[in-house]
C-alpha cells in the first residue's frame, strides 16, 4: 500500500530558535517501509499546504497519516484531515504521536468522521500491524493502541528493540532546512527512549510508562557515520542517564573517528553524577548542553517536583561552563508572577553568561498539572497550548503579563541574537553562508517579528476553530497510573544498573514515596 506521512507546520518557538527534522515520523515511515509499503514524507515545517495537495495528487496514496505530537498543531491537522476527506473520500486517514495519544477520543469527535483511526503510543511498533489490518480489511480494534469511533483496541506496545527501527531519513526533501542554534544543518538522533523521572509539568514519563530503553552503541555509530549533517541534536529527554551507555557510545565514536558537533539535553543532577561522561563528550564534539533548571528558587523546584537543589543546579552550570560548552537553560514563568518576579528573573539571568529560554507554565494532557489545573483554564483553544501563551489565570492583567514576559525574553535574547550575537559568531556565520546555510543567520533577526506582546494577546482574540472539552472537577488525589499511555512495567523496562535506578528514585520522589508506588 502507499502511505503519505505528514508533519504539521512549525510552532511559534520553532520559527525562531530551531527547526528539527521529524524523527518520530521518519521512524514510523521506516517501520512501514520495512513491511513492504511504499512511503513518502512531507514536512510542513519546510513545505506548504499547496505542496501537500500537489503531493497527494502526484503520489496518490491509499493512506495518509499525520504526526500529532504537539497540542497546538491539532487544529491544523483537523482542518487538513477534513479537507482531504472532502476532496478524496476514499482515503484512510489516521493520526499518531505524543499529544494525540492522550486526547484520542476528543480528536476523533472533533474530526467529525474525517479521521478513521488514532494510533496511540509508539507508532513504529504498531504501524505495520495497522496497515496490514487496513489492507486485509480486518478488525482495526485488534491492533494495539488503535482507537476508532467504535472503541479502543488492546493497549499499545513497545518496539521489541530500538536497534531494529531506523528512520527513513532519505524520504525528506529539504534536509538542509533543519538546525538548532549554530548547528546548521543538524540531524536528529535517538540514543535512548523514555524518562524514569516524574516531573509534574512533563508527559514524557506518562507516555512511556517511566521506561528507559537504549540503542546499542554500534547501531548509533553506524547511523552517525551515515549522516552527512555536521550537527547532531540528541533527542533523548535526559541524555546519559546511564553512565556506561554514554561512555560506550563515546568509545565507539572515537574508535571510528566520527567528527560531529552535538547538542543534548540533560538534568543538573545527572550531569554532576556522570561528570566524566560529559567531559569525554566535550572532547569528541559536544558543543551545546541544555539544562532544564525550570526554577531559580527552592519553592519553584518543589512545585515541579524537580528534586535538585539550587546549589546543585548552579554547580552543574559551572561545571558545564568549565568544559567549554555553550550552556542553555529553561525557566518556567508562572502566570502568578508579579512584575517584581519578572524583574528579579531578568536580573539573575543577565548576571550569568548562559542562554536562557523563558516558557510559560502550561497544563498538558498527560501531566499532573493538567489534572490539577484543567478546570482553571482561561482558554480551551488548542492553538494556545504552545508554552508561549498563558492559558491559566494571570495575576497581572493579561496584556501586562505578556509585556513582562516578552520584555524578559527580549532582554535575555539581546545577549545572543542580532548584531551582538553576530559579532560573537561572525566566523561561524561566514562559514555557514559560504556553504549555503542561512537558517542560523536568519534566526538572529527573527525574534521581534515573532515574539510580540500585541501578537500574543491578539491570539486570544481569535475565535477558536476547535476547543478542548470542558474538564471534570479537579480531583483531590490523582491516580498516577491512570495517566500512562504505555502502562508502567516497573524495573524491567528500565535499562539502568541498580545504582542508577537507586539514584533515579532518590532524585525522583524520595525513597519512601518510591517504595510505595
Amino acid at each position: 500500500m502507499k502511505l503519505l506521512a505528514v508533519h504539521p507546520s512549525a510552532l511559534m518557538y520553532t520559527r525562531v530558535f530551531l527547526r528539527l527534522e521529524p524523527l518520530g515520523l521518519e521512524l514510523v515511515a521506516g517501520a512501514a517501509r520495512n513491511e513492504g509499503h511504499e512511503v513518502q514524507i512531507i514536512d510542513l515545517q519546510v513545505e506548504t499546504h499547496e505542496d501537500y495537495w500537489k503531493r497527494l495528487a502526484d503520489f496518490k496514496p491509499d493512506i495518509v497519516c499525520f504526526s500529532g505530537s504537539y497540542l497546538a498543531n491539532i487544529p491544523e491537522i483537523l482542518d487538513l484531515c477534513k479537507e482531504t476527506k472532502l476532496r478524496l473520500p476514499g482515503k484512510f486517514i489516521f493520526v499518531g504521536g505524543h499529544s494525540v495519544s492522550f486526547i484520542a477520543p476528543d480528536v476523533l469527535q472533533l474530526s467529525e468522521g474525517a479521521i478513521d483511526c488514532i494510533l496511540k503510543g509508539e507508532g513504529d511498533a504498531t504501524v505495520g500491524l495497522l496497515l496490514e489490518s487496513i489492507e486485509k480489511k480486518t478488525d482495526l480494534l485488534k491492533v494495539p493502541g488503535a482507537i476508532t469511533v467504535d472503541g479502543e483496541g488492546p493497549p499499545p506496545i513497545f518496539v521489541k528493540s530500538l536497534d531494529t527501527v531506523r528512520p527513513a531519513r532519505d524520504l525528506l526533501h529539504h534536509r538542509n532546512k533543519y538546525f538548532i542554534g549554530t548547528l546548521d544543518p543538524a540531524a536528529s538522533i535517538e540514543f535512548a527512549r523514555g524518562c524514569p523521572w516524574d516531573c509534574t509539568f512533563c508527559s514524557a514519563w506518562t507516555f512511556y510508562g517511566r521506561s528507559y530503553r537504549t540503542v546499542s552503541p554500534q547501531v548509533i555509530a553506524d547511523e552517525l557515520e551515515a549522516l552527512k549533517e555536521p550537527g547532531i541534536f540528541i533527542v533523548d529527554d535526559v541524555a546519559f542517564v546511564h553512565q556506561e551507555h554514554g561512555m560506550a557510545i563515546a568509545d565507539e565514536i572515537k574508535k571510528r573517528g566520527i567528527k560531529k558537533e552535538y547538542y543534548l539535553e540533560t538534568r543538573a543532577d545527572v550531569l554532576l553524577r556522570n561528570k566524566e561522561v560529559f567531559k569525554v563528550w566535550s572532547e569528541i564534539g559536544l558543543t551545546y548542553i541544555f539544562i532544564g533548571l525550570e526554577a531559580v528558587d527552592e519553592e519553584g523546584l518543589k512545585q515541579f517536583r524537580k528534586r535538585v537543589s539550587l546549589d546543585a543546579n548552579f554547580e552543574a552550570l559551572e561545571y558545564a561552563r568549565s568544559l567549554g560548552l555553550t550552556v542553555a537553560i529553561n525557566i518556567i514563568a508562572d502566570p502568578s508572577w508579579p512584575r517584581e518576579r519578572f524583574e528579579a528573573v531578568r536580573q539573575w539571568c543577565l548576571e550569568i553568561p548562559d542562554i536562557v529560554n523563558i516558557s510559560v507554565t502550561t497544563p498538558y494532557p498527560g501531566t499532573e498539572i493538567w489534572h490539577r489545573e484543567a478546570r482553571r483554564l482561561t482558554t480551551r483553544d488548542y492553538r494556545l497550548f504552545d508554552i508561549q501563551h498563558a492559558v491559566l489565570p494571570t495575576t497581572l492583567p493579561l496584556p501586562e503579563f505578556y509585556k513582562e514576559l516578552v520584555k524578559t525574553q527580549q532582554v535575555l535574547n539581546t545577549k545572543h541574537m542580532g548584531w551582538e550575537a553576530l559579532k560573537g559568531t561572525v566566523g561561524i556565520a561566514t562559514r555557514l553562508l559560504m556553504h549555503g546555510q542561512t537558517n542560523f543567520v536568519k534566526m538572529l533577526w527573527k525574534f521581534n517579528s515573532v515574539f510580540d506582546p500585541k501578537l500574543q494577546l491578539s491570539d486570544h482574540m481569535r475565535k477558536p476553530r476547535y476547543e478542548m472539552p470542558v474538564q471534570p472537577d479537579v480531583v483531590d488525589k490523582i491516580d498516577r497510573k491512570a495517566l500512562y499511555v504505555h502502562g508502567p512495567g516497573g524495573r524491567r523496562t528500565r535499562a539502568l544498573d541498580d545504582a542508577t535506578e537507586g539514584f533515579v528514585d532518590k532524585t525522583r520522589m524520595g525513597a519512601e514515596a518510591a517504595a510505595a508506588e
